[in-house]
């Protein structure tokens, strides 16, 4: 869709705000667990399953979201998910109990499923080259960066102002992002035919993804080899085969497999599943050092400031290595530098200072790491996918982060927990953090196996020469 519109940086501006409302309302209750809980006087477990339910949502609806936003138009996605922002941020700063909090929480992460995407597509749309993958690097920085400064910020809110001021700026954010690009045309893919969407595929993607979050959530206290237990695992399985199979054969399917066929973007979406994982490291640090080891939620948010400076910092250094020598090096050395920082806040057998030091040391390198992965990933998953499917494959990737991030977080949580039963709650934040190692190592895995090296991924960097896109794969359709 050809308007002659040329990307601003009002435009730029305004998504990485619409960017940073999720992680207000989703990074920051990692911080505010305690505070959330005394004031709802909801139980544990009841508020751990809230937590994951943006992620789970905003997972499980974000490809069908990016797919509509192709038809439909990305700009109305994107103000659809504003706008559900709002109205979730409203649930929550009213909540009086589990009922306004766990329904606040569903439309916040269906407010995240229409705003990833559909953000991406624009970014797309509006700008070629090395301005893209500088709008991308922008991107990124309220995507990944924008975990890092919420997370303090949402410690020291909680901490000065109370917690439900976090949901209160979030909506002030989601408004001033409607605001900023207003003026942005709007942008759809070419027209394909008449729009057919795969409710059944969706109904039945949500059950599997569903059944196995309780699974994970709540096998402890269901009992792990409780007929309950055991019927959501084979109503996963079940699904999950049922959901592939018919995917292959429909023609309109909610998740379009031969977009796999790209060896790039499967590497691309599967590392960045597996780096999201890594999130339920921030659950198992920030629970630890305010149960364990008596930190408040503004100092457990202290203590990711290394992070929230690494990560700002790097993205743009990505972005340029980016162009020097191609995707797959900085992707690697993101991988590897962000495990490494996430084993080092896993020596709990440190003492007093020493422990608070290596942490601090730790979350700086998890943010170094992640902001170089970021641009090359992002970059590599728009530039292979089909023209008019972006939207698609762009809520394709954003799925592998948020059902990372969620799936991340249950696992650890769940490890965190089940050791901390015992009474030893130093080791259950160890096991905790080994978990988000094996996902880390995991990641470098999939892309030293399915990333390219700099051919077709190296841009240009000379003043005045934009990258061209590197010709896709191509693509059965």
């Amino acid at each position: 869709m050809d308007t002659g519109y040329k990307g601003t940086n009002k435009m730029i501006t305004g998504i990485v705000f619409g960017v940073i409302t999720f992680w207000l309302f989703a990074q920051a209750m990692v911080n505010v667990v305690p505070a959330v809980q005394e004031d709802l006087g909801i139980s544990l477990g009841i508020l751990n399953v809230a937590i994951s339910l943006t992620a789970l949502f905003s997972g499980m609806f974000i490809v069908a979201a990016g797919g509509i936003a192709d038809k439909v138009g990305r700009k109305k996605i994107t103000n659809l998910g504003l706008l559900l922002s709002v109205i979730g941020s409203l649930c929550l700063v009213f909540a009086t109990g589990s009922f306004l909090l766990i329904v606040g929480r569903v439309i916040q992460g269906l407010s995240a499923a229409c705003i990833m995407p559909a953000t991406i597509a624009l970014m797309k749309e509006y700008f070629e080259g090395a301005e893209r993958q500088r709008a991308l690097s922008f991107w990124s920085i309220g995507s990944w960066g924008g975990s890092g400064v919420c997370s303090f910020a949402g410690g020291a809110i909680a901490t000065y102002m109370g917690w439900r001021w976090i949901f209160i700026f979030s909506i002030a954010f989601a408004l001033l992002a409607m605001w900023l690009i207003k003026d942005t045309p709007e942008s759809k893919g070419e027209d394909t035919g008449a729009f057919k969407f795969d409710f059944g595929g969706l109904a039945i993607f949500a059950v599997t993804m569903l059944a196995l979050n309780l699974v994970i959530t709540r096998g402890k206290d269901f009992g792990w080899t409780s007929l309950l237990t055991l019927g959501l695992a084979l109503i996963t399985i079940i699904g999950l085969i049922i959901f592939i199979k018919r995917s292959k054969k429909k023609e309109h399917a909610l998740i379009d497999f031969s977009l796999f066929k790209n060896k790039p973007y499967t590497g691309a979406t599967v590392s960045n599943f597996l780096l999201n994982a890594i999130a339920g490291t921030l659950v198992v640090a920030n629970t630890y050092v305010q149960v364990g080891r008596g930190f408040s939620a503004f100092q457990s948010g202290m203590l990711s400031l290394g992070y929230l400076v690494a990560v700002l910092a790097m993205i743009r250094v990505g972005e340029k290595i980016l162009q020097k020598v191609g995707a797959k090096a900085p992707m690697i050395w993101g991988a590897i530098i962000t495990t490494v920082g996430v084993a080092m806040m896993g020596l709990t057998f440190l003492q007093g200072v020493v422990y608070t030091v290596v942490v601090f040391i730790g979350f700086a390198l998890f943010g170094l790491g992640l902001g170089i992965y970021a641009t090359p990933s992002t970059d590599t998953a728009v530039s292979n996918a089909p023209s008019h499917k972006v939207g698609e494959a762009s809520g394709l990737y954003k799925m592998a982060s948020s059902l990372g991030g969620s799936f991340g977080v249950a696992i650890s949580a769940a490890v965190y927990g089940a050791i901390a039963a015992t009474g030893n709650i130093d080791v259950a934040a160890t096991g905790g953090i080994i978990t988000n190692v094996v996902f880390g190592v995991l990641s470098l895995l999939s892309i030293i196996t399915m990333i390219p090296g700099e051919a077709g991924n190296k841009g240009k960097t000379k003043r005045g020469t934009k990258r061209s896109s590197p010709t896709p794969t191509p693509i059965t359709e």
